[in-house]
């Protein structure tokens, strides 16, 4: 018997095509355009799986989905959505969806979506837990890119939030690991604290008292019971950041703690037990470093339960004018002065830079830029990272601003006329495979081809 799908999706173009290809996988596919259509529909029939696109001419994907599932249907749904937004894949999930996916679609990336969901049926029942709890500072911030990376990993953290499962948080340093914990933290079920510990910031003989904590008279200087992180994470996370740094000996007792879930504190001999979810972090490979011997194997796949990987920001420099907007707005508020208009001159030398301290270093170009800033506007006069290149004359540095970088600065327009006349000439002119690459619909394709005056190979 055929997989039964129903498709609720507006865009008439959209809908046919997606009939279209699930029909050619087998699939009895119907097509609907509105919330009310779905519903008599459903009413009528049974499906397998429902895709269902977030903006609808009644209604929301979400308001419907809370009628499906007010209804007590197990029917598998995935939403569709052209929103990047962490706060919807959470409440997406939080509301019963399997999945779900962003515009513009990728048919092989649904395809795949839909073969997972058919076949561990299990995966909405694993997420429907997933409930935001608190009021964390840390879930009013977001994680800011619109890169397929960074789609990527904010599904991730949509997913493994709600499960409890050690996760490891791998990228380089400047990346933003720290904030992909407190956002898991944040939408987890977790009702303790949020409590980190950066292990290369603590030297060994005081970093297992860090962790742990010490009985009075443990060591010289210790004059009280301390209790340690694992305590004060009772009913929480516990963030190890830099978890590589690690020396041996406290591998072996972390490994134990993680194991039993239970720990003696130093000097002690009382275990005590410990609930905390342990989230880590590390700019190292972890498995070279067991390869090096440097890292015990047992340990690391404990804490590799779940793996998300931040991309450097050098592979995403579509996210710097949204990130810098971003940052600019919130160091001006935090250094009280009123936000700056970044000329476009400016913005063009940060898509230049590639930015080996990443989104860190991102923060600390423009803080000081914006102390520095005169009469409301950023130049990239003011832009640090542009000084040091011209000032140590490496390969890699830039033309001073107001020389030979009038040659090499382009506007945002010219910069992406370019970047769509490069794609359109890598794949022969096929509009289709220039849209899965450029991440834009055909539409939107076809105006920008029209708007530069681009020509197809």
């Amino acid at each position: 018997m055929s997989t039964r799908l129903l498709i609720i999706e507006d865009d008439s173009g959209l809908n046919q095509m997606l009939q279209m290809h699930f029909e050619e996988h087998g699939f009895a596919a119907i097509g609907v355009a509105t919330s009310r259509e779905g519903l008599a529909l459903l009413q009528e029939r049974a499906f397998d799986l429902i895709l269902l696109d977030q903006q609808l001419p009644d209604g929301t994907g979400l308001e419907l989905l809370q009628r499906i599932r007010g209804q007590e249907s197990d029917q598998a749904v995935i939403i569709m959505t052209g929103e990047h937004n962490l706060e919807l894949a959470i409440e997406a999930i939080k509301q019963g969806a399997a999945d779900f996916i962003h515009k513009p679609i990728k048919t092989d990336a649904l395809q795949i979506s839909v073969d997972r969901v058919l076949e561990n049926r299990r995966l909405a029942r694993a997420v429907e837990a997933l409930r935001p709890t608190r009021d964390d500072p840390a879930h009013k911030r977001d994680l800011i890119g619109r890169s397929d990376a960074m789609l990527k990993v904010s599904k991730e953290i949509a997913l493994c939030a709600g499960s409890g499962a050690a996760v490891l948080i791998s990228g380089e340093s400047g990346t933003g690991k720290e904030l992909v914990a407190r956002l898991i933290h944040a939408h987890s079920e977790c009702k303790g604290p949020f409590v980190a510990v950066n292990c290369a910031a603590i030297v060994d003989t005081l970093l297992e008292s860090e962790l742990f904590g010490h009985e009075k008279g443990a060591f010289t200087g210790a004059n009280a019971r301390k209790p340690g992180k694992f305590e004060l994470a009772q009913d929480g996370t516990l963030f190890l950041d830099e978890i590589g740094e690690l020396a041996p000996p406290l591998q072996a007792k972390l490994l134990r703690a993680l194991q039993e879930q239970v720990f003696e504190r130093v000097g002690g001999t009382q275990l005590i037990s410990t609930n905390a979810r342990l989230l880590s972090a590390t700019n190292r490979d972890l498995l070279a470093e067991v390869a090096a011997g440097r890292f015990r194997e047992d340990l690391a796949y404990r804490l590799k339960v779940i793996n998300i990987t931040l991309p450097p920001l050098r592979q995403r420099r579509e996210d710097i004018p949204l990130l810098a907007l971003a940052l600019i707005e919130r160091i001006a508020h935090r250094i009280h002065k009123p936000p700056l208009h970044l000329t476009e001159e400016a913005l063009a030398a940060l898509l230049l830079h590639d930015w080996p301290g990443n989104v860190r270093e991102l923060e600390n170009v423009l803080t000081q830029a914006l102390v520095h800033a005169r009469n409301g506007v950023l130049t990239p006069d003011l832009l640090p990272m542009k000084r040091a290149a011209a000032a140590t004359g490496s390969a890699d540095s830039q033309p001073p601003i107001g020389t030979a970088a009038d040659a090499i600065l382009r506007t945002l327009d010219q910069i992406e006329a370019e970047h769509i006349q490069r794609v359109l000439t890598h794949t022969g002119g096929h509009k289709g495979k220039s849209c899965d690459i450029l991440g834009i619909s055909r539409p939107a394709l076809d105006r920008k081809i029209k708007k530069y005056g681009l020509t197809l190979p």
